[in-house]
């Protein structure tokens, strides 16, 4: 029996074969997918720097094909019979295919969108590039401390079409720690100061302090760098100088060379010593980066996605009990969060938290199954008398103003008897290891070779400066030590931990120095105490912050640092 070709088949090899007796044309084999490591892409050199420091994974920035690349990896042709059976019982296997596209490398994305001008050199770049050249570790730090947040600030730079270079600046302002506090009051990665972030809309309260939050840290410097680019006619060397020391002292540095005929580029500027050098460290960074080999710097491997995932949770929350949700320690919930200085998240707002991608399935689950109210503890707290808001306030690690709202009080007055609602902490406060308060604790009791610890409660009248020279130590160390600045206000009462050199504890200086605690008794004075424990007046009224020249009272404490060879 005759076999008849449906027409469609029919047409198909008079197509193939012609009408006027060619041989039949073989048609290629439809090749299986290609894999992304199959692509071969053309890389400058400074790409393959970077592949050498990534080979593990070995990414692309772009892997683009034209036809006749893809038409050039084709296997050879069959036969057409057997590939027209193929072909016609298996349309699918003419559809178009679809290549998946490799991930992009994080540091070649970054050096290729550079925009500073990286050819300047001088003694200023090379001192700070030899530096960080002699410090592979510290570079290993902080881009440890950074891993978290340096993709988003990336993106964000890319949105704005900011020279790459600036996702790099956290690195000179705070090494990429989130808690960094410097001695002129500025805080966070992007180190803003009080001013300056209330300027940029970054809240600032007890329970919360935006300078610190990776997201709204992260647009109000960029939205601050692009006001000063603009004020400085679009140079970015000025306006860099401008973050660091304040437009007006860059202003000043112009006006002053312009009047004696002088260039007015940013290397000739008159500028304090810190903005001399912190735009040479940015730009060493920038140069370093972009040959890391050149400098034999290794360049931890950071991934081309966001690290964490946002999630609006509209009501107050424990970060324990975040935490737990998320299924990550405290303290990695605070590295992402480091906005929030208490135990809970600020119950007027900001109302998220940023969540490691690889728990966001878990958090989300979790949140949606836990009512705002249980969010957060509770305690019923019954009126003393002589009790304030404030006093219970500071007892319960709370404000003032949260007590209020709870518990609909206007004003300060309360009544004995009556009971209070107050949010309460899930876990004991040390447990929060990175809260402000914790933070602070930590600082304050580090302790420091050479050194005893003396705490001071501050009095009418005093100041740093005062108390640094009561002590003889510096100013800034004794604001470090504390966690301050030395232009912060201190309050009466406030207790400050004074590391006192072991010189000035006992007059000898030589032999061991023991702490005594000492109780006056009945015909105690103070020059007969210093005189008993061979120590002087003068000491007495450091170690202790008293006015040596009014009496002793049976059962007053002292306290003492004596040399055990000559003490009593």
């Amino acid at each position: 029996m005759n076999k008849v070709l449906p027409p469609f088949l029919f047409l198909l090899l008079v197509s193939l074969t012609g009408c006027q007796g060619k041989a039949p044309l073989k048609i290629a084999s439809i090749p299986a997918p290609i894999q992304s490591n199959q692509l071969k892409v053309d890389e400058n050199e400074e790409s393959k720097e970077i592949e050498a420091e990534n080979s593990a994974s070995n990414p692309a920035e772009h892997a683009l094909l034209d036809d006749q690349s893809l038409l050039d990896q084709l296997p050879e042709p069959s036969e057409t019979s057997e590939r027209l059976d193929s072909v016609m019982l298996n349309p699918a296997a003419s559809e178009s295919i679809e290549l998946t596209p490799p991930t992009p490398n994080f540091w070649l994305s970054l050096t290729n969108n550079y925009a500073l001008d990286l050819s300047l050199e001088n003694k200023r770049i090379k001192a700070q590039r030899d530096w960080y050249a002699r410090h592979p570790k510290y570079i290993e730090r902080v881009l440890t401390r950074g891993e978290p947040y340096l993709f988003h600030i990336y993106n964000e730079v890319k949105k704005r079409n900011m020279p790459a270079e600036l996702a790099l600046l956290p690195i000179v302002e705070s090494a990429f720690d989130p808690f960094a506090y410097s001695h002129g009051r500025a805080s966070g990665i992007w180190q803003f100061i009080p001013g300056t972030g209330k300027m940029f809309g970054l809240k600032q309260t007890w329970w919360y302090d935006g300078r610190r939050d990776i997201l709204a840290a992260t647009d109000a410097a960029l939205d601050y760098l692009q006001a000063l680019n603009k004020q400085f006619n679009g140079n970015w060397l000025h306006a860099l100088a401008a973050y660091n020391a304040g437009a007006g002292n860059v202003r000043k540095g112009i006006r002053y060379n312009k009047k004696r005929g002088r260039p007015t580029d940013f290397w000739s500027l008159r500028l304090p010593k810190e903005t001399k050098a912190y735009v040479p460290k940015l730009l060493a960074l920038a140069q370093i980066f972009n040959e890391p080999e050149k400098y034999g710097i290794t360049l931890r491997d950071i991934p081309y996605q966001h690290q964490f995932v946002k999630f609006d949770i509209d009501s107050q929350i424990d970060l324990s009990q975040a935490a737990e949700l998320a299924g990550i320690s405290l303290d990695e919930l605070y590295r992402y969060n480091p906005g929030f200085n208490r135990w809970a998240t600020d119950p007027d707002g900001p109302h998220h938290l940023l969540i490691p991608v690889e728990s966001e399935t878990k958090f989300a689950e979790g949140i949606k199954n836990l009512p705002p109210e249980q969010r957060v503890q509770w305690a019923r707290y019954k009126i003393k008398s002589g009790d304030s808001l404030i006093r219970i306030a500071k007892k319960h690690h709370t404000t003032v103003k949260v007590i209020r709202d709870v518990n609909g009080i206007r004003g300060n007055r309360i009544v004995a008897g009556k009971t209070l609602l107050i949010p309460k902490a899930n876990k004991s406060l040390n447990q929060y290891s990175l809260s402000l308060e914790q933070r602070l604790s930590k600082k304050r009791n580090q302790p420091k070779s050479g050194r005893h610890k003396v705490i001071y409660k501050v009095k009418s009248g005093d100041s740093f400066w005062t108390i640094s020279r009561q002590f003889k130590v510096g100013v800034r160390s004794l604001a470090k030590w504390n966690g301050m600045a030395p232009t912060d206000t201190l309050r009466i009462g406030q207790s400050l931990t004074v590391w006192t050199p072991n010189s000035s504890l006992a007059k000898s200086g030589n032999g061991p120095v023991r702490k005594i605690n000492y109780r006056a008794r009945s015909g105690d004075s103070y020059a007969k105490i210093a005189q008993r424990f061979n120590v002087t007046l003068a000491q007495l009224k450091r170690w202790n912050s008293i006015d040596v020249n009014k009496y002793l009272q049976p059962g007053d404490r002292l306290t003492l640092y004596v040399d055990i060879r000559s003490a009593p």
